[in-house]
């Protein structure tokens, strides 16, 4: 079977923000979309105040929530699709930030928070889903129903073939429901798809990993064609001309104590490939990658990155310096910070357990220290929220030394002595995460 697709299928649609990285790539510049993966709302504030920064350089933000973070059941966000696109959309206005360069993802949007129901089940409840989705607003969705669910033959990974129906049976309820939603005078443009899945599991590997297997092009041209004509067989050509984006393992993954840094000898297979296709591929887990891996990534099709714990690991790192110069200023009425969020933790077990192994002593460092930040879900604690705020009370009444500052935060100290930055806790952290957001801005052109 051959790929009946269109040599270049954005030109027959109106222009879109994603359609431009695709034409870019396509026209053999290193041009890529770093994807903000993340809820927290001090990642999503500097994000926005980041891209304002090199607006004439750099013209869209895309943020996404995942289906397991975000669903109509309100997912471990307590937020729908609605709830989500509100609370970005505040930050948005907060932030001055243009509505019309802003796109909102879903990622891995299929059956996967449902695995342990029937199919039947989990794929009514993957469709309810997607019209949540987009009935809310959201524009770009990552279709993933590769993984076997409570009825399929336990004996093996889920055929491929199975996979692809079951994204295109989704694809067409989107479509369905867009549909019913859009209005003609409102410029339509119609949706635009990721298909496929990566090996790793999404945020991190719970085990060291010496080594990923980098997908085989075989395998990738199998996917495509399969998902191509599931597509077809439910009427949905034009829809299939709205995919962009293929997700491969280019090789790229982290955990509580590593990361597997991207090498472009073992992927270059795909990227040849990626020449010979009217798509680029979406890297996922390209967190800690290094500034030159991100390039080489983008250079080498993989032009959507997902970022999301780095992001929550430098707001860690941030507020766990500023609790070390509280400790050193004001330790009788300090803000308790990284003893309360320890606490909570404990307390709180669900969201780290099944991921930090070893002695209770091995748990506790990862719980603080884990690549793979656990932590981030518990942020949004009320008793965490309480002392983050005492925390930036307590040192935002006057200036930090520049002591504490070279001890504890030197490459800010830099950035404040030079202007760039303000002497503030609040500026500090957004500087934090900002360090991390420049690399994937830079790496995409």
């Amino acid at each position: 079977m051959h790929l009946l697709i269109p040599a270049n299928p954005s030109l027959t649609m109106p222009p879109n923000f994603l359609d431009e990285i695709l034409l870019s790539q396509k026209r053999g510049e290193a041009r890529g979309l770093p994807s903000i993966c993340s809820s927290h709302p001090w990642v999503l504030k500097a994000a926005l105040q980041e891209t304002l920064k090199v607006s004439r350089t750099y013209r869209v933000l895309l943020i996404e929530s995942t289906c397991n973070q975000v669903n109509q059941f309100g997912g471990y966000t307590g937020m729908t699709p609605a709830d989500f696109i509100a609370y970005v959309h505040g930050l948005v206005l907060e932030n001055g930030f243009p509505l019309d360069r802003l796109v909102l993802g879903g990622d891995h949007l299929g059956p996967g928070p449902w695995q342990k129901e029937s199919a039947r089940s989990a794929m009514q409840k993957a469709a309810d889903m997607l019209r949540a989705y987009v009935q809310a607003g959201y524009t770009k969705l990552h279709l993933d129903a590769s993984m076997r669910l409570a009825d399929d033959d336990p004996a093996r990974p889920l055929d491929v073939e199975l996979s692809a129906r079951r994204s295109a049976f989704l694809a067409r309820v989107a479509e369905e429901t867009l549909a019913k939603v859009s209005e003609p005078s409102q410029g339509f443009q119609g949706l635009r798809y990721v298909i496929g899945s990566e090996v790793p599991v999404p945020g991190g590997a719970t085990f060291h990993e010496e080594g990923l297997h980098v997908t085989e092009v075989a395998d990738t041209r199998r996917t495509l064609e399969l998902t191509q004509a599931a597509f077809a067989a439910e009427g949905l050509e034009s829809a299939w001309e709205r995919v962009i984006a293929l997700v491969v393992q280019p090789g790229v993954e982290f955990g509580d104590d590593f990361v597997l840094d991207y090498a472009p000898a073992a992927a270059r297979p795909l990227s040849q490939f990626a020449e010979t296709i009217p798509f680029v591929y979406e890297a996922h887990s390209t967190d800690y990658q290094t500034g030159l891996a991100l390039r080489s990534l983008v250079r080498d099709h993989f032009a959507i990155l997902k970022v999301g714990p780095a992001l929550t690991y430098a707001f860690r790192e941030a507020v766990f310096a500023l609790a070390g110069m509280e400790n050193e200023l004001l330790p009788s009425q300090s803000s308790r910070l990284v003893e309360t969020l320890e606490a909570t933790m404990l307390r709180n077990p669900a969201d780290w357990r099944a991921h930090y192994h070893g002695t209770p002593q091995e748990q506790a460092f990862a719980r603080k220290y884990s690549l793979s930040d656990r932590s981030r879900y518990y942020w949004g604690d009320p008793q965490v929220q309480s002392s983050l705020a005492s925390l930036l009370q307590n040192l935002g009444e006057k200036p930090l030394p520049r002591t504490l500052l070279s001890q504890f935060l030197p490459l800010q100290l830099e950035r404040i002595l030079s202007g760039q930055i303000g002497n503030s806790p609040q500026a500090l952290i957004l500087d934090k995460i900002n360090s991390v957001l420049v690399s994937y801005i830079s790496a995409c052109g």
